[in-house]
């Protein structure tokens, strides 16, 4: 009796169970597989040399996607005379991969955070320039505002439970005063934050332009509190969804770190993006590869990333060729005739997705605010606060010293201490 040698992972078992309950037909020499979600259906053809599938996971990562395990599966079975149907397999249990986790490194960048995320904003804030007071009563100083909304943010308390840490801030001498807690929802309304906020965002990146070389471009959605109304012909009836802001961000593949930053309305376009966080990033960093999704395919992307002389690995549709020559033909027979060797770099992209990942569980997957300006600089204040957090990881892992500015100035006393205290190179086990 033949036998299935398989793995024990997700592709297989669910092979298994598209065999257990679906209808697998032969028709022209190939297999019909439906889909295990019940839309739509996938061909599969087996061959000792060449074995392929239409379904979206082979196309992207050629791998053995479980359609191709459910054909096998079927041809595997055996007809009982009683009608009962035998499938026998030989399962091979293989061991997960893990990696290294540096607790000591780990444990005194989380216990430490709060206060070293304090110290890298407040320096981070000294490079903005306040406007000249006008006539009235007097305003914040713009670099005490935005230190207020970013600690905000990060936080992911209410205006009002916020402020007892607010005042904390202020007594180690990171802002002038404390403002009222529905100030610190005015300034979030106020435009000229906006590119203040994305300038911070390209600073908090550039300790770690000596470590990242490649990178991954991405896009996602923060959820608002407005709701999108229409009309359904079909059913003939009205629906509603949360209306949502898209980020578009493109980091480091090492560190996460996001190198640039741009947010437009939900209908953009993520392919005409990309120059310009290509661009953004290469003022600041050499540029090795860059990896994005088939979403971002096309020649004028791929010419821009090399333009930097930087390899871009980017998955092609089904409906690409090679048609345009150049390094858009090379990257295609790439793909096509080395796939294996073309994931190795594709999968770095990945790290695009632990980013946003980061993003969201850590500083919440959708917005407060209610207006546009300030919908976009609360996204922005959560970008920045991460690459804050992970140049505070980097501190304790890689040994980078960040420095922004007021370093080389008079400081408060208590600052200093905690300043020192920041570089101080932890000890001890788990």
């Amino acid at each position: 009796m033949k036998q299935i040698e398989t793995t024990m992972e997700p592709r297989n078992q669910r092979g298994l169970m598209i065999a257990a309950v679906a209808k697998i037909t032969k028709k022209d020499g190939d297999w019909i597989v439906p889909s295990q979600s019940g839309k739509g259906k996938y061909t599969v053809h087996l061959d000792d040399s060449y074995t392929r599938c239409t379904c979206p996971d082979y196309e992207t990562n050629a791998c053995k996607c479980k359609h191709i395990f459910a054909v096998e599966f079927a041809l595997m079975r055996k007809q009982n005379a009683d009608g009962s149907t035998t499938v026998t397999e030989k399962v091979t249990v293989t061991k997960r991969t893990t990696y290294p986790q540096n607790w000591p490194a780990y444990n005194a960048a989380q216990t430490n955070e709060k206060s070293q995320f304090q110290i890298l904003l407040h320096d981070l804030c000294q490079n903005i320039k306040n406007p000249s007071p006008g006539k009235g009563r007097p305003t914040l100083a713009l670099s005490d505002a935005v230190f207020a909304v970013t600690f905000k943010i990060y936080s992911t308390f209410s205006g009002r439970r916020f402020i007892s840490d607010l005042t904390d801030a202020q007594t180690k001498g990171y802002v002038s005063k404390v403002p009222h807690f529905n100030s610190i929802f005015n300034y979030l309304e106020n435009p000229a934050l906006t590119p203040i906020l994305t300038d911070l965002i390209v600073q908090s990146s550039l300790p770690l332009k000596a470590v990242e070389v490649d990178f991954a471009v991405d896009s996602t959605g923060f959820t608002t509190s407005r709701f999108v109304r229409w009309f359904d012909h079909k059913y003939g009836v009205v629906r509603q969804e949360h209306d949502w802001i898209k980020c578009h961000l493109m980091c480091g593949v090492k560190t996460n770190i996001v190198t640039a930053v741009e947010i437009h309305e939900r209908d953009a376009s993520d392919t005409k993006i990309l120059p310009s966080l290509v661009d953004t990033t290469a003022k600041n960093f050499d540029l090795s590869e860059v990896s994005a999704d088939k979403g971002y395919s096309g020649i004028n992307n791929t010419n821009v990333i090399a333009s930097h002389g930087a390899t871009p690995y980017i998955a092609f549709k089904s409906i690409h060729t090679g048609a345009g020559g150049g390094l858009w033909k090379k990257m295609y027979h790439l793909f096509q005739f080395s796939r294996s060797e073309f994931m190795a770099h594709y999968h770095k992209r990945s790290n695009i997705e632990s980013t946003i990942n980061m993003i969201k569980a850590k500083f919440r997957d959708h917005v407060r605010s209610k207006t546009d300006v300030a919908m976009k600089n609360e996204v922005l204040c959560k970008v920045l606060c991460h690459n804050i957090c992970c140049l505070i990881s980097a501190i304790y892992e890689l040994g980078i010293t960040p420095a922004f500015s007021g370093l080389g100035t008079e400081q408060p006393a208590n600052r200093l201490s905690d300043y020192n205290l920041m570089f101080t190179k932890p000890t001890g086990g788990r």
